[in-house]
């Protein structure tokens, strides 16, 4: 039995580099679609946010001389590219899916609306939103909490390659030890940036739980959309 009926489900793009420097892992982006297939078969709607760092990310473009604003739309470009593969990858095995844009670029992708968005998702589609905000200076965290929020997650699952959330970085601090629960208010208190802080407020100010959990062992999300006790939930 499935937990939760409609997830947000948070990707990052340095993820999808796999054991790659740069770019897209074909093994790694097939096997998280079919992850993601496994879970929609439970009946689970999945609505989808991805990172675009492992092509272009647009803080570090703005370290090396790039105009933010620019920056961050080149960054908005490249969470466009991530998307249309998972679709590909999705659709290559048979999970029907679509790609909404923040910004208009048909017919790459349909432009963003909520209610476009909540229908996809009603009639079995995985939903994947893409670029952002659509504006500069909000990072594809806030995008993932803002999507959550509006298509009305009953939780955002953000995918990493650790298994959760630690009192330190666990591949720096071998003393470093796991929560399998926290407040947002534990969360601002110890300084954990697991997301940016515009992020992780507005979840908190939505009641939107955030799981964060490791993405990259196949098997668990179905565990974590089943219920069971892998990563941390983040609530108030």
């Amino acid at each position: 039995m499935a937990k939760y009926k409609r997830v947000l489900l948070k990707l990052s793009g340095e993820s999808l580099m796999g054991e790659q420097q740069y770019g897209i892992d074909s093994q790694r982006l097939n096997d998280y679609a079919e992850q993601i297939k496994e879970i929609t078969e439970l009946g689970v709607q999945v609505g989808i946010v991805i990172g675009g760092g492992n092509i272009f990310r647009g803080l570090s473009g703005a370290a090396k001389g790039f105009d933010r604003v620019k920056g961050d739309q080149m960054g908005m470009m490249a969470t466009v590219i991530n998307s249309l593969a998972l679709n590909s990858s999705l659709d290559a095995i048979g999970c029907k899916s679509r790609v909404l844009t923040a910004i208009r670029m048909e017919p790459i992708g349909e432009f963003y609306s909520k209610q476009k968005a909540v229908d996809y998702l009603n009639d079995g589609y995985v939903t994947i939103f893409s670029a952002g905000t659509g504006n500069p200076y909000f990072t594809t965290d806030t995008g993932s909490s803002l999507r959550g929020i509006e298509i009305e997650a009953d939780a955002m699952l953000k995918g990493t390659r650790v298994d959760g959330i630690y009192t330190a970085d666990p591949e720096k601090d071998p003393s470093a030890t796991k929560f399998e629960n926290i407040t947002f208010d534990e969360i601002y208190n110890r300084n954990l940036r697991i997301m940016d802080l515009t992020a992780t407020t507005m979840c908190k100010e939505n009641d939107l739980n955030i799981v964060v959990f490791d993405m990259d062992t196949k098997g668990n999300l179905k565990k974590v959309i089943e219920g069971e006790n892998i990563g941390t939930v983040v609530h108030n």
